[in-house]
């Protein structure tokens, strides 16, 4: 196994808007030996963790955590986007860049004291991710990390997440 991915990921610049440096991630989930991998560290880290549930964020959080979620044996619960979850809900407003948005768990996905994965394809600012331990702590759950495929850590993402441990597998 190789944990050299960044050979994997695309560079696209100027998307979605000039200036920025896109880190396109299908070229690494194409190759099924490099999804397999990079799956394979996240389980290994977890695999003594008593993981009940990972959590994972709309929407390329899911191809990493539910993948995760099976090979722990654990439970997966998907955070969405407003409007797109069909039962009771929990919600949070966050701040963006540009303005706000709105995250949504159902209310009895977690239960109090599970302990709690929370997975993403990738951290930047910071703000969906603190957004998303909201609402877990919200529902009384216990945080054990959250996790990333990618980091870009110019962006300080961290620094929102100040209290939580904090694992990413590559680093820009």
């Amino acid at each position: 196994m190789t944990n050299d991915f960044k050979q994997w990921i695309r560079d696209i610049k100027d998307f979605p808007k000039e200036g920025i440096i896109f880190r396109d991630i299908t070229t690494l989930l194409s190759r099924g030996q490099n999804f397999k991998d990079i799956i394979d560290v996240f389980a290994t880290r977890y695999a003594q963790s008593a993981i009940d549930k990972v959590v994972a964020i709309d929407a390329r959080g899911f191809i990493f955590g539910g993948a995760i979620a099976y090979k722990l044996g654990a439970g997966f619960v998907p955070v969405r986007k407003k409007g797109k979850l069909p039962y009771k809900t929990v919600s949070v407003q966050y701040e963006l860049e540009y303005g706000t948005d709105t995250l949504c768990i159902h209310e009895d996905g977690l239960k109090a004291n599970e302990r709690v994965l929370i997975v993403d394809d990738l951290l930047a600012t910071g703000g969906t991710a603190k957004a998303v331990c909201d609402l877990v702590n919200t529902l009384n759950a216990k945080i054990v990390e959250l996790a990333f495929a990618i980091e870009l850590s110019d962006l300080c993402g961290r620094q929102k997440l100040q209290g939580y441990k904090v694992f990413s597998q590559i680093i820009y």
